[in-house]
């Protein structure tokens, strides 16, 4: 057996380790290990649903049985979709990043974005994430993504997007969070959600809107205090950067102020301490746009570093969740068993993950799938190169 292989297997193994297999013991034709193993190396190489997932296995039947045991032979693609669908996804998704949890622990990465995507209810006409005659809603996955390494560390399926208040704890709890600075949205700025990151030993940058209307009001009432004093009395500073490029000059401006110790707030936020003002102007085509976010943070006023942490945190949008769409397409996939889709969508954030450790190849996701699709020896240094 190929030593990378057997390396794959081994760490496979140690992840899923505790992961209850529901089937029936000793009715079963096909190893759990040989089923999760065939679903990663199948997505990584460009599989897209359970047919393809099949079609991999089948065509790469030779080399499979060279590290897998394969008992009953390769699993049709309902096996796949029906094994998928019965593991637990809270308990599939804890088991799968405990191998990007590793690498991240071992790159020393500092910054986690937590953020929510929502998957299409529609596209093209077609239902994709939820049934309207059984109030199924469209299926919404809160992930802890580590923004230096592009590393996912967890994942939560949720059914609504207001849900995800009661997702980020269970996900938080999934994290080893000393030394880092989680950074959350507007929907994740509430009071147990950061004492939970404080009592975990992280740090936290929290987006400010109208769902916490006032300790918006306050916050707002503290920055206009310091303007018209010219922040006397007030710790203060300030960091600038300026970009251009896609046709596009944006200049961002990210003041921090520290909140004095007196202030009301400080005793309800858990180790509130600094107000931060991230202040962009656009100018795109000779127009002029201007756009204001106002953060929390437990962080001393550190400018340079929250306006890198702020920044960081969009690094979600931008790469994860649009590599996922366009690499990946799950924007268009039909994702109507919850146990079922929310693995598969795990095991594609795992796969994401690993092929941006590799840095051999410089082309891009899509060629780097394409490789390994064509390369078994390329598909299991992808592997090799995060193994823990």
């Amino acid at each position: 057996m190929d030593a990378d292989a057997k390396a794959f297997v081994a760490g496979l193994e140690k992840c899923f380790d505790e992961l209850r297999d529901p089937r029936v013991r000793g009715r079963c034709d096909h190893l759990l290990i040989d089923i999760l193993a065939i679903v990663l190396l199948a997505v990584l190489c460009s599989a897209e649903d359970w047919p393809d997932i099949e079609l991999f296995a089948q065509r790469r039947r030779e080399w499979l049985q060279s590290f897998l045991q394969l008992p009953g032979g390769i699993p049709s693609h309902d096996t796949f979709r029906r094994v998928l669908g019965l593991l637990d996804r809270k308990q599939f998704a804890a088991c799968l990043f405990q191998w990007t949890q590793a690498l991240h622990a071992a790159t020393g990465g500092q910054v986690i974005a937590i953020d929510g995507k929502r998957a299409p209810p529609r596209s093209g006409g077609r239902r994709r994430s939820f049934r309207k005659k059984s109030g199924l809603a469209a299926l919404h996955l809160v992930t802890a993504w580590a923004t230096e390494s592009g590393l996912t560390l967890g994942q939560i399926a949720c059914e609504e997007k207001s849900n995800e208040i009661t997702a980020i704890p269970e996900l938080l709890k999934l994290l080893n969070l000393p030394g880092c600075t989680v950074t959350i949205d507007a929907m994740g700025c509430q009071k147990e959600i950061a004492e939970q990151i404080r009592q975990q030993k992280g740090h936290y940058v929290l987006a400010l809107k109208g769902n916490q209307s006032g300790l918006a009001h306050d916050m707002q009432q503290l920055l206009e205090e310091g303007i018209n004093s010219d922040f006397c009395g007030l710790k203060h500073a300030t960091h600038e950067t300026n970009e251009t490029g896609h046709g596009r000059r944006e200049q961002r401006t990210c003041q921090v102020i520290a909140i004095p110790t007196d202030h009301p707030q400080r005793a309800l936020w858990k180790d509130l301490c600094t107000l931060v003002v991230m202040t962009c102007c656009r100018h795109v085509g000779g127009c002029e746009t201007w756009e204001t976010r106002l953060y929390i943070s437990s962080h001393r006023p550190r400018a340079k570093f929250l306006a890198a942490a702020i920044r960081k945190h969009w690094g979600i949008e931008n790469t994860q969740h649009w590599s996922l769409d366009v690499t990946f397409g799950e924007d268009v996939r039909r994702q109507q068993d919850r146990h079922g889709a929310a693995n598969l969508a795990a095991v594609r954030r795992l796969a994401l993950s690993l092929l941006r450790q590799e840095k051999t190849n410089t082309r891009g996701l899509k060629n780097k799938r394409l490789a390994c699709a064509l390369d078994p020896n390329y598909l299991l240094k992808v592997l090799a190169d995060a193994q823990f």
